[in-house]
């Protein structure tokens, strides 16, 4: 051996007629079974290869080539693995100059089939699938550095590579399932153990992929586990991308979320345990990718999700409505599995958007609201129809739970920013609607918004705070914004707490949520001036209990004085001011030697004993704005202001909101008759003191309209029919004119040098507009 090493050496443009005459010799013995002049033979080849680094050993590589194929290709599991540790020794030699022309595609065909085997033999089928693996490894590395060897990432090599490696992974994994425990090889036991070494070759295949190879890459996996039935249950498929986030390079870890979210499309009329499985898997590997490159398509990721979780609930909606025409247990069981895809999918989209920056997540929470089906609006008018009230209930729930995921944790520097009117009124609408439930998330979604300072924990449940000052509140110094936030929209906020009083499917969770919200109001937006109308608001609240002209229920009317004494308790103590405090102590003192139920430690317990009227005329029992107002005298407080009671705006959301539970149906009348629009002489007409009172004396009017009304019925029911179609049909001429001039005014096609053409009269004209006349967007201008 040593001669004919320092023979090739010597002479290198001999290697060529060497290797030739070796796998001559090599291949006779293979077919005549002689084993050890095999062995010997491959022996002398690896000595020259290793020895041999010239330019001429590219032909005696190819002989050896030839050779490794043919031990592979018999039946022998020795030759087998000879030929693979042959491979791998070839593989592990860097190579001066690349290969143009070497081909490894039956090396990947081989190697895939030996790490499948099913030999009989327990140790032999080991050995042959290990032989498999590390040979794919040789492959990998010999190829994955080579420019020339890019083929190797097109989908007929990995869609055998890939697989090989799970199926050895998931065989380990099915072992440690039926002993009971997990096994964890370290050092040579890995050498042995196809599960560890087929994990290490895919870590080392993954870490290597470039950009443009990631999906050649993921999609044999989604393939594998849809072919096993591994989503359901998850645990391989969970392990499998916890191994591709950790190997894979930082920047790519968006084309996994987007792979996954297509494969989640493809299944979307799985069983539930499919998708629930899929959606797992897409919250590991969010969670590993968060803070990390989430890539550009965030909108899409939640589109996605929230398309998904929409079809969820179609589905439930669509057990629930068998259910309801043939009661049976399998509808049942789909209902509970469909909550199961539900709350994955709210998990993942509250990771994912917790790990955002501030500025994607305001995007993304306007996104989730703008799909939030409002009342009155086009949206859940469809979904009222397609769905029923109980399917469009449980979508809100369904996306307003996932808007509180969204926010938890956001810190908005200023609340316009956080609240913008566009998010901030179909919220509001939502926390109208006759629903206790909806009304809370609305709530906890403001909560998450307001509290910046992360003091809710500290004012959790509602209570008689004895000593505010002890909590530490951390607070700062209302902002200029959040100032002229509250001239704007300090209204709406009050109007909302105030109507969220008064509904009476309200519970104590309600009131414990709207003493919150009073409570987070006062520590992050409250001025002066804030704080004289938060103390209207409570005013008026217990004015209108005390009222109680909507005959309310006594539960109701005794939580909501009891929810004004807990925050007039704790407004008290915020602004320091020791009369008020004193005034609030007297009569929280007397409610408790008389009236316990007005306090919220006795009416939120169980059985609490309500009376059967209120004692309006004990005003010890009340607070007294008149005493209030002299407390707060001074130059700090506009206490003046506090004599003007509380009246809640009346806004369009009052139409909006969703206040019955059956559909409204608005007929709209569109009246184009000429002689209902006025003459420009009656426009003009003089404004004197007479018509002033004619226009406030209401008493004829509704004789007028009467009058109006018998006239318009006889028409009809005397008039002869052509008049009355005659009637008709210029109305509806008039209607197709109006229509036809507004279209024309909207819709127009963009101008043309070529020319434009109107149709005028019924005859064509052309209008040509020179280049330089017309007005491109901005973004079309080069």
């Amino acid at each position: 051996m040593e001669k004919l090493t320092f023979y090739a050496v010597s002479a290198p443009e001999k290697l060529d007629r060497i290797g030739a005459y070796l796998a001559e010799r090599l291949s006779r013995d293979v077919l005549r079974h002689r084993y050890g002049y095999v062995v010997i033979a491959m022996e002398a080849l690896d000595q020259l290869l290793m020895a041999c680094h010239s330019q001429s050993i590219k032909p005696f590589v190819e002989s050896f080539l030839h050779m490794v194929a043919k031990l592979l290709e018999s039946q022998e599991p020795d030759l087998q693995v000879l030929g693979t540790n042959s491979f791998v020794k070839f593989a592990n030699i860097e190579e001066d100059t690349p290969s143009y022309h070497r081909r490894y595609d039956f090396f990947v065909s081989q190697f895939s089939a030996m790490c499948h085997s099913t030999h009989e033999d327990p140790e032999t089928r080991t050995r042959i699938r290990v032989a498999g693996i590390k040979g794919l490894q040789g492959v990998v590395r010999k190829t994955v550095n080579d420019e020339l060897q890019a083929i190797i990432w097109e989908p007929q090599h990995m869609n055998k590579l890939i697989p090989s490696m799970l199926f050895n992974m998931q065989e380990a994994d099915d072992f440690d399932s039926r002993a009971g425990h997990p096994s964890s090889p370290s050092g040579t036991e890995r050498d042995e153990n196809p599960a560890a070494l087929a994990e290490s070759c895919f870590r080392e295949l993954l870490g290597r992929a470039a950009y443009g190879n990631m999906n050649n890459a993921l999609r044999p996996v989604l393939v594998h586990l849809d072919n096993h039935g591994l989503w359901d249950p998850n645990e391989f498929a969970v392990s499998c991308f916890r191994i591709i986030m950790y190997s894979i390079q930082a920047q790519h870890s968006h084309h996994v979320i987007q792979q996954v979210l297509g494969h989640l499309d493809t299944h979307n009329k799985d069983t539930p345990r499919v998708r629930a499985g899929i959606v797992q898997v897409l919250l590991e590997t969010v969670a590993i990718a968060a803070k990390g490159s989430v890539g550009p398509t965030v909108l899409e990721v939640f589109n996605t999700l929230l398309k998904h979780l929409r079809m969820s609930v179609d589905f439930e909606m669509g057990a629930d409505s068998r259910r309801g025409s043939a009661s049976s247990v399998s509808s049942r069981s789909k209902e509970s599995e469909e909550r199961i895809v539900q709350n994955a999918i709210i998990q993942t989209i509250g990771f994912f958007g917790g790990n955002l920056p501030d500025y994607q997540r305001a995007e993304v929470m306007m996104f989730i609201m703008g799909k939030v089906p409002v009342y009155g609006t086009p949206c859940h008018t469809l979904d009222t129809v397609k769905i029923g009230h109980l399917g469009t209930k449980r979508i809100q729930a369904m996306l307003l739970s996932s808007l509180i995921m969204v926010t938890s944790g956001f810190k908005a520097k200023t609340m316009a920013a956080a609240l913008p009117p566009l998010f901030l009124d179909p919220l509001f609408s939502i926390s109208l609607m006759e629903d206790s439930e909806l009304r809370q998330l609305v709530l906890e979604i403001l909560h998450n918004i307001i509290d910046r300072h992360d003091n809710r924990a500290k004012l959790r449940g509602i209570r008689i705070i004895p000593n505010v000052a002890a909590l530490k509140i951390k607070r700062e110094k209302i902002s200029k914004q959040d100032v002229s936030f509250m001239k704007k929209h300090g209204q709406q906020l009050y109007r909302h707490i105030y109507l969220g009083c008064k509904e009476e499917d309200n519970v104590h969770k309600n009131f414990e949520l709207l003493f919150t919200a009073l409570a987070l109001i006062t520590i992050e937006l409250a001025n002066e001036e804030v704080v004289i109308d938060l103390i209207r608001l409570a005013m008026a609240l217990q004015d209108m209990v005390l009222a109680n002209e909507e005959n309310m229920p006594m539960f109701i009317r005794c939580s909501i004085l009891a929810l004004v004494a807990a925050y007039l308790n704790f407004l008290s103590q915020m602004i320091a001011n020791p009369p008020f405090c004193q005034h609030v102590s007297k009569v929280l003192e007397m409610r408790n030697l008389e009236a316990p139920y007005l306090l919220p430690e006795h009416i939120f317990r169980e059985k609490c004993p309500l009376p059967s009227t209120l004692e309006k005329d004990n005003r010890s029992l009340y607070f007294q704005t008149q005493e209030i107002a002299e407390s707060l005298a001074g130059p700090s407080y506009n206490v003046e202001r506090l004599s003007v009671p509380y009246v809640p705006q009346v806004t369009d959301e009052d139409r909006l909101s969703r206040r019955k539970s059956f559909v409204d149906t608005i007929s709209l009348q569109v009246d184009l008759l000429s002689s209902s629009l006025p003459d420009k002489s009656q426009l003009a007409e003089e404004i004197t003191f007479e018509t002033l009172k004619k226009a406030i004396d209401t008493t004829g009017l509704e004789e007028q309209e009467k009058e109006k009304r018998r006239q318009v019925i006889e028409k009809f029911q005397k008039a002869p029919f052509e008049e009355i179609a005659a009637h008709c049909e210029s109305k509806a001429n008039m209607l197709h004119d109006r229509l036809a001039q507004i279209f024309e005014l909207t819709i127009r096609p963009p101008p043309s040098p070529s020319g434009t053409v109107t149709i005028t009269a019924g005859h064509a004209q052309y209008h040509s507009v020179p280049v330089y006349e017309m007005k491109f967007p901005d973004l079309c201008v080069y």
